[in-house]
């Protein structure tokens, strides 16, 4: 089933529903394997982040059930997330050399890719403790459908429509918390925060698409837009982070500062649409958008 609830619909059975089949599809990628291991760990990952997401906006009157499954996913994505984000490393600078200025920039990065290829390999080889890390995660996944079972949810259309509009309040406090310390500060960490509260954001609005489809289609458009902007630019700061850590591994002179100037315009350029988006993503209160989720849930629940 596609990743939404359904306001026509039983409420707990829908969100048990939901959560029960991205959980599934987790397992599936990771025994399955279609396009390869490293593949079925990003789509499992992909498929954690979304359970981790709709408890945030349901579950938010049950902290014990939250606290223990958001853990339980969240530690579970980190021990698979090694070769993951060391091919994403690769994947950025390639994103860099489609924005190179001139040759020089360009040959700098392709050196760049190079030598992060070759650590990326050599990560994959040195885990081999991997089998067994999917392994722990597909068992994971399953104690997660379990744990399903001692959730409760309300049976109501409007105790339904009040919780979510709790939940989407407190989710659209914390992003427009995060899009004010974006311009209040130029740390690294504070922009990630607003790409979390932006996937959040745009999951949530997947979630809710059949109490008002066209205009959830529209916000989750420009959603997706902050998201995917922002994703760029946090995957840049990963870079910068690992280029200062780990000094050697590309070498220093002319071609490293002609690296560095790229991914510090670029991040730049980034922020700054980030911002302009974010500007508009999160625009209304959000208490008028928690009412809003509210009368339009009960409506849609009720016809």
């Amino acid at each position: 089933m596609p990743y939404r609830i359904r306001p026509d619909r039983p409420f707990g059975e829908e969100v048990v529903a939901v959560a029960s089949e991205q959980l599934r599809r987790a397992v599936s990628a990771l025994e399955e394997q279609p396009e390869g291991l490293h593949e079925a760990i990003h789509e499992a990952r992909k498929k954690f982040k979304r359970v981790r997401s709709l408890y945030r906006l349901v579950a938010v009157d049950q902290k014990q059930f939250r606290a223990v499954e958001n853990g339980r996913l969240r530690d579970t994505a980190r021990t698979l997330s090694v070769v993951r984000d060391a091919t994403a490393l690769v994947e950025t600078v390639a994103y860099l050399e489609n924005h190179a200025l001139n040759d020089e920039e360009r040959n700098a990065l392709a050196h760049a890719r190079a030598a992060l290829t070759e650590r990326r390999d050599a990560l994959a080889l040195a885990e081999t403790d991997l089998p067994e890390k999917v392994s722990r995660a597909i068992s994971a996944c399953r104690e997660a459908i379990t744990a399903l079972e001692t959730a409760s949810f309300p049976s109501s259309p409007r105790k339904a429509a009040k919780l979510l509009a709790k939940g989407w309040r407190k989710g659209l406090a914390r992003a427009r918390a995060s899009l004010d310390n974006c311009h209040r500060s130029v740390h690294e960490e504070v922009f990630h925060e607003l790409r979390k509260a932006g996937q959040a954001y745009w999951m949530n609005l997947s979630l809710l698409r059949d109490i008002w489809p066209s205009a959830m289609r529209a916000k989750r458009a420009e959603a997706k837009a902050l998201v995917d902007t922002l994703g760029h630019e946090h995957d840049l700061a990963l870079l910068a982070d690992l280029l200062d850590r780990e000094t050697g591994l590309i070498g220093g002179g002319e071609e490293f500062s002609h690296l560095l100037g790229a991914i510090i315009r670029q991040q730049q350029e980034l922020r700054r649409d980030a911002l302009a988006i974010a500007e508009h993503v999160f625009g209304d209160t959000p208490a008028r958008e928690g009412t809003i989720i509210e009368a339009l849930w009960i409506t849609a629940a009720t016809e």
